[in-house]
């Protein structure tokens, strides 16, 4: 009888534990927890150890963890829902990361970078696509954080306040400005918005009539990335990325000030963070007469940011931005004495779709985006205005022409010119469109080694009226790149980059883009004098593609125009090429003084090729060996035979002396010079008839480009910046120069005065004037929700700051309040 009793109590048993076991079971998912983990590591990607990490609830820590002898951490919650990490350590700045959802059965990884305690503290995404501390890249990267901005209408000035950068407005507010990055053209410069491309097809960006509004700041990677970003990124990056919610209680942010010249602005933005949502929308509008007649510009900018969390792991997110401006076109008012009564348009809207997926603890990162840009622009003369002048040259031809006052023209280097400037002001509407799908999987092997896939597709299509011309043309782009790169570090003291691209562009065809950056840390950063050293080294290509103007005036394309497919083929003439570039840099990042001094120096050999430029007929049959007959009818056409050469050494020193004071200062030199062209102007000078002035004799002119052996127009030899900040809890302080030595240009009045000569051009060399443009802000935080600011521009008055003829404005102010409602 006691085994039958035995096996009935042993079977009970089971049964007991298998009950127990399934209720376990099922409750198993109800009990669970949000499981946070990571890794603590210092920039270098050391661990640190018994580094303490909170998770933040709303206003609370609800549990913490000290780190492991590597670095990890784990911490469990039972509430779900958004948090943060707080992480502190001792001799490292305290760590506040970016808040995230975390459901009650989700198993999150957040990998956390203390910063030694300096003067910056910076991670980059723009240089190789991938979350990086800044001290482990190669390439030279300025960060302006969004407080710089927090006064600004634009972000013209903050462009300025990094070396190698070259800022040009033609105007005061809402004119027209382009940026020059170590010697490269304006086009070259690729502009992302929320990581959607936004320059127009071929690379024209015109940063004066970007708001400040919806910005954390910007990041600008300065040499050729088109391993990552394909074409237009031949001389620099410029990320722009509007900020998301963060705060559990909906937060109201309300900007208003006036100034003189008629200015005001009114800005709005609600945000915050619910459950697995979180939100952004901004909306501001500017408006000012600026300081000449016909020069009145707006602008009004909408901003949104949505983002949900699917999972803890997977996010979806929806960025808008739109900018609408119209301003005034006054042309270059010095070259004419007055206004003309045009009117210039700008329809601009950036939205993108991305999702994003971070699998096995984040080592799996998985990311696509669908974006849009859609941009439109209009220039149109409302009417003529000045003196004007009728030709008639017989047999019912007639024309006439409007001239300005009679003016004296003075350039920087001395020379004058006195006459009246023919208005040439073409009415113009342009379309620009770009839709794209971008694909990028990156996976961490281990922890020095992570590997990046990308994929893009890109359709761009664009129109491009003139009606004074008669042109009316569209074209249709598609194009394709693969990217693969490989990053990490050697025992957390040698940084590598390096990886390629393959472009199949619609116009010109393949093209290859490799990239290879090292940067290597001989002495790790710590306090006491030169503890810390980093050096670097950076080998670049770029490509661009051509605008749509260019496109249509290249010698393929007319004479396919024309019906000459013949010619085509008998002299094989092709689409125009890949404008490339191509720059190798070398420098250093030495901490001075404890990371309160710290000194950055490189230097830079860039070479660019194959550029665009237009070829006059006769140099098509003198040097390409095109008979007369194909050419005939052609007044010029664009062509890939455009060289130079830019080299030089850039500089910049941070210093915190103390808490409150913070002090930036940079220099550049740029040695840029023209090393082939068959451009009218350079043809003439190389046979012995170059272009002059008959009131300047002997003197070589480049009329619409530079000549061989000259400076390409508006580069600055010299530019510099200094930034000087006091900052206390209720009181903030700023005093912001940039700095420019002259640099050679053209009046661009050739063949206009009344005699059809060139008596308005002067010689090129150092004809734009240097400047010294001085600005301060002042903020005083009077309540915790209401801060009094004011924003005071160009201190000195200088009107010299654009190209020659286009006067910048004079001393301006703007004064006004901030108030937030809500918020955490």
């Amino acid at each position: 009888m006691s085994a039958p009793l035995h096996r009935s109590a042993a079977a009970s048993s089971l049964r007991t534990l298998a009950a127990l076991a399934a209720i376990l079971f099922l409750a198993a998912p109800c009990a669970r927890a949000v499981i946070v983990r990571g890794t603590v590591t210092d920039p270098l990607g050391a661990a640190v150890a018994g580094a303490r990490v909170q998770l933040i609830q709303g206003k609370s820590a609800i549990a913490a963890s000290l780190t492991g002898l590597d670095g990890s951490f784990e911490i469990r919650s039972t509430a779900p829902g958004r948090f943060l990490l707080l992480t502190s350590a001792r001799t490292f700045t305290p760590n506040i990361g970016q808040d995230f959802y975390g459901g009650r059965t989700d198993v999150v990884t957040r990998n956390v970078t203390l910063e030694i305690a300096s003067v910056t503290t910076a991670v980059t995404v723009t240089a190789t696509g991938i979350p990086t501390p800044i001290q482990q890249v190669s390439s030279p990267v300025t960060l302006i954080p969004q407080s710089d901005l927090v006064t600004q209408v634009g972000i013209v000035d903050d462009l300025r306040q990094s070396p190698g950068a070259a800022a040009v407005q033609t105007g005061q507010y809402g004119g027209a400005t382009s940026l020059f990055v170590r010697g490269g053209n304006s086009t070259a410069n690729k502009v992302l918005i929320d990581g959607i491309p936004a320059e127009d097809v071929g690379g024209v960006f015109d940063f004066g009539n970007v708001s400040s509004t919806g910005l954390t700041g910007f990041e600008f990677y300065r040499g050729p990335n088109s391993v990552l970003y394909g074409s237009d990124a031949g001389a620099s990056v410029v990320s722009l990325n509007s900020p998301r919610g963060n705060s559990l209680r909906p937060a109201l942010n309300y900007s208003g000030d006036a100034g003189n010249f008629h200015t005001y602005r009114n800005e709005a933005a609600l945000s915050g963070a619910w459950n697995r949502l979180d939100y952004y929308g901004a909306f501001s509008r500017f408006d000012s007469s600026n300081a000449l007649p016909l020069d009145r510009f707006h602008s009004a900018t909408s901003v949104a940011n949505l983002g949900f969390n699917i999972t803890a792991n997977t996010q979806a997110r929806f960025t808008l931005r739109n900018a609408v401006s119209a301003s005034g076109l006054p042309s270059a008012h010095d070259f004419y004495g007055i206004s003309s009564d045009g009117k210039q348009g700008d329809q601009d809207i950036y939205s993108g779709l991305t999702l994003e997926n971070r699998a096995l603890q984040s080592k799996w990162h998985n990311l696509v985006r669908y974006g849009i840009a859609r941009k439109r622009e209009q220039e149109h003369q409302f009417t003529n205005v000045g003196e004007p002048i009728t030709y008639d040259f017989g047999g019912g031809d007639v024309f006439t022409e409007y001239f300005g006052n009679n003016v004296t023209i003075r350039g920087a280097n001395g020379y004058t010119a006195t006459g009246q400037a023919s208005f040439f002001l073409p009415n113009e509407d342009s379309a620009s469109n770009r839709d794209e799908l971008y694909y990028q999987s990156d996976y961490a092997f281990t922890h020095h080694l992570t590997a990046l896939f990308g994929f893009r597709y890109e359709n761009e299509r664009g129109s491009f009226v003139e009606p004074d011309f008669g042109e009316d043309e569209i074209t249709k782009r598609t194009n394709y790149q693969y990217t693969l790169q490989f990053q990490g570090d050697i025992k957390s003291r040698l940084f590598y980059s390096l990886g390629g691209a393959i472009e199949k562009n619609h116009l010109y065809g393949v093209a290859g883009t490799p990239r290879i950056g090292l940067s290597y840390v001989p002495v790790r950063s710590g306090n006491g004098w030169f503890k810390g050293t980093k050096l670097r080294a950076n080998v670049a290509t770029g490509v661009q593609e051509p605008n749509l103007a260019i496109e249509f005036q290249s010698l393929y394309k007319q004479l396919e125009l024309a019906g000459n497919t013949s010619a085509i083929a008998q002299y094989h003439i092709t689409p125009v090429g890949a404008e490339r570039s191509r720059t190798y840099d070398i420098g250093i990042d030495q901490n001075i003084l404890s990371e309160k001094l710290i000194l950055k120096a490189g230097y830079f050999h860039n070479i660019f090729d194959h550029q665009l430029e237009g070829v006059q007929s006769g140099a098509l049959t003198q040097y390409f060996g095109l008979p007369p007959s194909v050419v005939s009818g052609l007044f010029s056409a664009y062509l890939n035979s455009l060289a130079f050469r830019a080299q030089g050494l850039e500089t910049e020193l941070q210093y915190q002396p103390t808490r409150h004071i913070f002090l930036r200062g940079g220099y550049t030199y740029l040695d840029a010079v023209v090393i082939q062209s068959f451009s009218g102007d350079a043809i003439a000078a190389n046979t012995g008839n170059p272009t002059e002035n008959p009131n300047l004799p002997g003197i070589a002119i480049g009329a619409e480009s530079p000549l061989i052996g000259a400076r390409p127009f508006r580069r600055p030899p010299h530019t510099g910046f200094f930034t000087a900040q006091y900052t206390t809890s209720k009181f903030s302080a700023a005093l912001k120069g940039a700095l420019a030595s002259r640099s050679d240009d053209s009046t661009y009045l050739d063949g206009f005065d009344p005699n059809f000569g060139n008596s308005l051009i002067l010689p090129n060399r150092d004809l734009d004037f240097g400047y010294a443009k001085l600005d301060a802000n002042f903020l005083f935080a009077a309540t915790n929700h209401v801060t009094i600011f004011s924003q005071f521009g160009n201190l000195l008055s200088q009107q010299h700051i654009g190209p020659i003829g286009y006067p910048g404005l004079p001393f301006t102010f703007r004064t006004g309040l901030k108030i937030r409602i809500g918020g955490n």
